[in-house]
């Protein structure tokens, strides 16, 4: 039954024959920013429309992406429609900052995650990977959506503040993830949006998420100011509160600290514990690769790994998240704003434009990849770094902005996903199909309890 099924072709938003006319775009592209595109775009190097008075054009050739996001970034914005969910997580962190002051703060953060830096914190990982177990046993029955998210803010918060789990994880998961699938969501506002500030009347539950986010992120920063000299933790906090200015030898301000650390929260873990549940996903519609997987891991064990080198005993694992990323990349949607007058793959296109690049869209472009809706871990077999090699692979965005801990997430992931293959046999308790929905992340539709079985 196993070969007839293969291979695994994982659910996914209905792909309409043909460009939607104006009003369905706007209501699907609302609904779920995935499931508002056509068969063309996902054979085409490029397509141009005009919806509601705006220009944009989505980009699937990877010298475009090239030129947006790399050789001539200083042509495009990032568009108030990008930003406006986005700012109450990250604050004016590196996630937001632009110009001169992304540079800055780009160069500040660069030693933290370093491979030295990221290989300091494996006991962290470790730690919280144990935790995770600990939870799950004894149970028949997860919410492993949940349980992730709970393992991977635990991992983030051993990381940055060098806290344990407590009731303040709990409460700071279920802000995020509740933000996240309400008032994150992208709106129409946000696309009419001029200013920031503008249609301030619908933003209420917004600003009053960050004004509780930013609370609990200041009072975690207070307390370590509060503790006495000479009680470093060698977290990354200790890192950040120790960073200074390379021309004033200033120290970062409160509020710097703060976004930063609000940054690194949400992007540490919300990412981390989508990827580790659509994994667990994937391998649940594929029990012959959950028991090649677990195999590997078993020999090798989780506890006996204690470098960045070690991750080599897994192979096969590495492979199965980045082919998940392929398939729900964590940021399905990348947005830019002409600002001035420029040529993208032979079109003139003039200030204002959007810009599209959807790694959705490029993972599954017909262009680049055989049988791009099939889960095929072995795509990825003998490829050390695809998303700096591989031009159509963009899980963690691509040129000087690329994500700055992607060897953080994945060491993160492959600790935490090993464990539990290390210990539990997993299946879904229910044959309904989970479905992928664009936002600030890729989330599921539901999150489908599973089956635990310990080993």
């Amino acid at each position: 039954m196993d070969a007839l099924a293969r291979p695994i072709i994982p659910p996914a938003p209905y792909v309409h024959p043909r460009d939607l006319s104006t009003p369905r775009l706007v209501v699907a592209t609302l609904t779920n920013t995935l499931g508002n595109w056509s068969k063309d775009a996902f054979d085409i190097p490029y397509g141009r429309r005009r919806a509601l008075g705006v220009d944009s054009i989505l980009v699937n050739d990877p010298a475009g992406i090239r030129q947006v996001m790399q050789t001539g970034m200083s042509h495009y914005a990032r568009p108030l429609a990008a930003v406006r969910p986005v700012r109450p997580l990250a604050g004016k962190g590196v996630l937001l900052a632009e110009g001169t002051q992304w540079r800055g703060q780009r160069r500040m953060l660069a030693p933290a995650f370093t491979p030295g830096s990221v290989e300091s914190l494996l006991p962290h990982f470790h730690a919280a990977a144990d935790s995770l177990a600990a939870r799950l046993t004894g149970q028949t029955r997860a919410n492993l959506a949940d349980a992730f998210h709970q393992a991977a803010l635990e991992a983030v918060l051993r990381s940055l503040f060098s806290l344990s789990a407590g009731p303040e994880q709990v409460a700071l998961a279920a802000m995020v993830r509740d933000y996240v699938a309400t008032a994150g969501r992208p709106t129409l506002f946000d696309g009419f949006a001029r200013a920031e500030s503008d249609f301030a009347f619908i933003g209420g539950a917004r600003r009053r998420f960050q004004k509780r986010w930013f609370a609990a992120v200041d009072r975690l920063v207070a307390a370590r100011r509060a503790e006495p000299p000479g009680a470093g933790h060698d977290d990354l906090l200790d890192r950040l509160l120790a960073v200074r200015d390379a021309d004033t030898g200033a120290p970062l301000s409160d509020a710097e600290v703060r976004d930063q650390c609000a940054t690194m929260l949400f992007a540490g873990f919300e990412t981390t514990s989508r990827l580790l549940f659509w994994a667990a996903y994937l391998l649940s519609l594929d029990p012959a690769e959950q028991a090649r997987l677990r195999a590997e891991v078993r020999a090798f064990p989780p506890e006996r790994l204690a470098t960045l080198e070690d991750l080599h005993h897994w192979p096969r694992l590495k492979q199965v998240l980045l082919e998940a990323l392929r398939l729900y990349p964590p940021v399905p949607i990348i947005m830019r704003q002409v600002v001035e007058p420029v040529v993208l793959c032979g079109e003139s296109l003039g200030k204002g434009c959007l810009v599209w690049i959807s790694p959705w869209v490029m993972h599954r472009h017909t262009a680049y990849w055989d049988n791009p809706t099939a889960f095929m871990p072995d795509r990825f077999a003998g490829k050390a770094q695809p998303w700096i090699s591989e031009p159509a692979y963009l899980p963690f965005g691509a040129g000087p902005r690329i994500c700055i801990g992607a060897s953080f997430a994945l060491a993160e992931a492959s600790i935490m996903l090993a464990t539990v293959l290390n210990r539990f046999e997993f299946s879904l308790e229910s044959a309904r199909p989970v479905m992928p929905v664009g936002g600030v992340t890729t989330a599921p539709d539901h999150e489908p309890w599973f089956r635990v079985e310990a080993i």
